[in-house]
Order: C-alpha cells, then structure tokens, then sequence
C-alpha cells in the first residue's frame, strides 16, 4: 500500500503524505533532469557525426522526454526536425511512428483537424511500405480522433479495423489498448453492456500487470457499472483502481479513483462519503498541477539554459558583440518565468474560490431537496390515511344500505303475502325496485375505484400469482378480504349469507399459491 493509503473517507489527507509526496517528486525531477542534458549531449554527438538517422531518432528521444513532461510545444518541435532529417530516408518507417506522434500531440491540445492530417500521412505511409503494424496504430488513433468530434460511426469502423490488424500480428498489447478505445465509444453512445464487453477484454490482458492501464480499465469497468445503476460493484471495482493507484503511485489514476467513488456514494445517498471523495479528488488535482507547473518551469529553465549555453558560445566567436542583448534576454526570461507563476498563482486561487462557491450552493440546493422530499412524503402519506379511511366508511356504508334494503325487501314481502291487504300489488312493485336497485353496480364501481387509487397493484399481482384465472366474483372477494373485512361484513355487501363466503373463501385459497400454514388473508395483505 502506497502513501496514498492513508487517505480515508473522512479524514482530510496527511500533511506529512504531502511532504513525502513532495520530496518524491523532487527527487524525480533530478532524475529526469540528468536525463534531458544526457538526451542534449547525444543530439550534439549525432550531429557532429552528421548521420541522419540518428539525429532523427535522438530528437524523437526528446520528442517522447517532452511529450512526457507536458511540454507539448517543444514536443511537437522535437518530432518536426526528426521528420525534417529523415527527408533523403523517405522509406524509414520511423516517419510513421513520427506522425502519430505529432497527431498524438494535436490530439491532447484538440486540435482535432490538424491531429487528424498526421494520422491520414502516417496511414498512407504505412499501406505504402506495407506496415501492418503502423497501420493498425494509424486506424486506432483517427478513431479516438474522431470520438474526440462526436463522429461515433467512424470511429468505431476505424478501431475495428485497427483490432483485426492486431488480430492479425497476435499482439495482445495492441489488442487490449484497442479494446479500451471501443468500450469508451461505446460507452460515448451509452450502449453500457457493449462497452462493458470490450473494456473486460482489455482488463484480461492486464489482469495480472499492475500499471497504470489496468487502474484506468478497472475505474472504466467501475464507470460502467455505476451508470448501469449496480452501485456496489461500481464502487467494487472503482476501489481496486484506487488501491492499486496507490501501489503504483499513479496521482492521475488516484484523482479519477476518488473522483469516480464520490459520484458513487452521491447516487448512493451518502453525501459525506461522496463529498470527502471528492475533496480527497481536488487535493490529487491539485498536486498534480503542483508538479506539472513545476517540471514544465524546470524544462522551460533547463532550455532555456542550453539555448543561453549556444549563445554564449557564438557571442564568444563574434567577440562578445551581443552581450547586451543577451542579457536583456535573459531579464525577459527571468520575467517571463515571474509572469507564468504568477498567473498559475492566480488561477489557482480563482478556481478554488469558485469550487468553494459551488460546494457551498449545492449544499444548500440539496438541502432544499431534502426538505422538500419530507413535506411531499408527508402529504403523501396523510392522503393514503384520507383514502384509506373513506374506503372504510365507504364499505361499511355498503353493507348498511344493503342491510336495510334486504330487510325492508324481506317485510314488504311479507306483507305482500297477506291476500285480504289491497295494496299486495303495489308492495309487490315496490319489493322489485328494491331488488333491482339491490344489483345495482354503480356503487361496486365507484367502490373499486377508491381501491385501485390506495392499491393500484394489487389485482395486476393477484392475477399474475394465480395459476388459473379469478372470476370477477372471486376478485371481489379478494377485494374485501384485502381489506380486512369479516365474513359477516362481507356477506352484507355481497348479498349472501357468511356460510356462502366461507364456502368462497375455501374455494378461492384452493386457487391462490398458499403454504399450508399462511392464512387467506395475511396472503393478501402481503400484496
């Protein structure tokens, strides 16, 4: 486990972390200093042996060393005069790895066209000298070209022909770095099972390498499964990314890792975990921009000084005539390197006031809807009781009335027996309209409504457990007995007598898929 690992949700990072941090970086950066004057040395060498090739290939050693250390300018400066010593070698396949180099370099400052222009001349040199290999990085860099400008249709055409040219030359790498780049287009369509389907090809190959590519494939894999909603392996695999940054001491890999782990826990609900997250994220961010404003000042110095070591050897042979100028170049420099910090000083400072304003705000808009989800839940929940309770009365109402009915159907009846009675005939009439009006449907209809409103589920589920449908009179009987009715309530509304309900309340949980020792109606509460 690296320094990192002391970083907890929680806990703010270690002072002493970022000293070590610091140090580190220190050393490295003398390292690769040492390095950059070894690189000149060579460059001097191979000139004055005037051998073509190797003056290309050692200013494309700088090329890398700057592309490396972020200074992309002179980068692209390196790779040009390489290609320019490669004109009378015009079949080297060195210019193709050139090419894409440029392109790679237009690419990270989105310059799309102009990225693009070196990619096709790298492609055609390839096809020309029959490099299948050049080609296939040729193919696979316009591709991530074109998903940089939202042109997904080909890019996914150029990366799968880059992958069959892989295929072809059985190189894994190749393969697998393939693979990434069509999940990320796929995942760029939000087609999330395609994308996890290439991005686990590509973490085969790096199962068993811890590098920087395995941390960025598991955070992708932990992407994929956080916008599929599986939250627990999203935050699974994004921790596998983040320990293994931490192993490598991979300060970019670590700034996505806990980056990608506080939108985890926010879709999770725990905010404090998703917001330590993400200060631990701006604190590797800003680390980060700590060490790349520092190497790029160093390499910008150590050229700086190289280019003041020439001229001060030509001011030696022109007998110290420009030794004004140059010391006005150097207070220009001087100034310069003042300016940049700065300006570096300054949007620093900028960028942390406004990520405090934003912080601030979306406390506060969260709160809000917190508040608001509360108010709305409680109302919510005083109507369901409003509801439930005027469903009661209503069906208790039901009974009554139907009670009533039957009863005064039952004395006209009888009284309509009497044969010495005149008006036998009109009672008669009279016990008919009570009857009729008895089956009358409209206050069912209007009883089931209210029910649906409070349980609008519940006979889609009934209907979808039972193994053989219901008859409209057996969900009826569901109906009352979901709501906790006795039988002698439920005879009163059905107009049958309490033995005939349980005869129905036999006959109905004969179709129900009931354990033997579950009640009727605990089944039916339970939907």
């Amino acid at each position: 486990m690296g320094l990192a690992s002391n970083i907890l949700p929680g806990r703010m990072l270690p002072g002493l972390f970022w000293l070590l941090a610091a140090l580190q970086l220190h050393g490295q950066q003398a390292a690769t200093d040492a390095v950059l004057l070894q690189y000149k040395d060579q460059l001097e060498d191979a000139q004055a042996a005037a051998d073509p090739l190797l003056i290309a290939q050692k200013h494309r050693q700088l090329g890398a060393y700057f592309d490396a250390s972020g200074v992309l300018t002179e980068a692209v400066e390196q790779y040009t005069q390489a290609l320019a010593a490669l004109k009378s070698r015009p079949d080297d396949t060195l210019q193709i790895l050139l090419k894409n180099n440029i392109g790679k370099v237009h690419l990270a400052l989105n310059n799309f066209d102009l990225a693009a222009q070196y990619f096709w001349e790298a492609l055609a040199d390839a096809q020309r000298l029959g490099q299948a290999h050049g080609q296939a990085v040729s193919k696979s860099l316009l591709g991530h070209c074109f998903e940089k400008k939202g042109e997904y249709l080909e890019a996914l055409q150029l990366q799968k022909e880059s992958l069959a040219l892989f295929e072809s030359l059985r190189d894994s790498a190749g393969i697998a770095a393939v693979n990434e780049n069509i999940g990320s287009i796929y995942e760029d369509l939000a087609q999330y099972d395609l994308a996890f389907d290439f991005f686990w090809k590509a973490y085969l190959f790096y199962r068993q390498k811890d590098t920087p590519d395995k941390a960025n494939i598991l955070n992708n894999l932990g992407d994929i499964y956080r916008k599929k909603g599986n939250l627990p392996e999203a935050i699974r695999y994004t921790q596998q990314a983040l320990e293994l940054a931490e192993k490598i001491k991979d300060y970019n890999r670590l700034e996505s890792a806990h980056k990608d782990l506080s939108k985890a826990y926010a879709a999770l609900g725990d905010f404090q975990k998703a917001h330590q997250y993400l200060l631990n994220a701006e604190e590797y961010e800003e680390l980060l921009q700590e060490q790349q404003a520092a190497s790029q000042l160093k390499k910008l110095q150590i050229i700086y000084d190289t280019q003041k070591k020439e001229a001060q050897i030509q001011l030696l042979e022109e007998q110290n005539r420009l030794n004004a100028a140059n010391q006005r170049l150097l207070y220009l420099a001087l100034a310069l390197v003042a300016a940049i910090l700065a300006i570096v000083y300054y949007f620093s400072w900028k960028k942390r006031r406004e990520r405090w304003r934003i912080n601030e705000l979306e406390q506060r808009t969260l709160a809000a809807e917190l508040e608001k989800k509360a108010i709305e839940e409680k109302n919510l929940q005083q109507e369901i009781q409003l509801k439930t309770a005027s469903l009661s009365r209503y069906s208790l109402h039901i009974a009554q009335k139907n009670k009533m009915l039957l009863d005064l159907s039952e004395t006209l009846k009888k009284m309509a027996r009497r044969k010495g009675l005149d008006f036998s005939a009109k009672i008669t009439e009279l016990a008919r309209e009570i009857d009729a009006n008895l089956h009358e449907e409209s206050e069912w209809e209007e009883f089931i409504s209210y029910f649906n409103e409070i349980h609008p589920e519940f006979t889609q589920q009934l209907t979808a457990l039972a193994p053989e449908p219901l008859t409209p009179a057996e969900l009826r009987l569901c109906v009352l007995l979901r709501l906790n009715l006795s039988s002698k309530e439920i005879a009163s509304i059905l107009r049958i007598t309490p033995d005939s309900v349980r005869v129905a309340r036999y006959r109905l949980r004969k179709k129900l898929p009931i354990g033997s020792g579950e009640e009727l109606v605990n089944f039916l509460l339970g939907l």
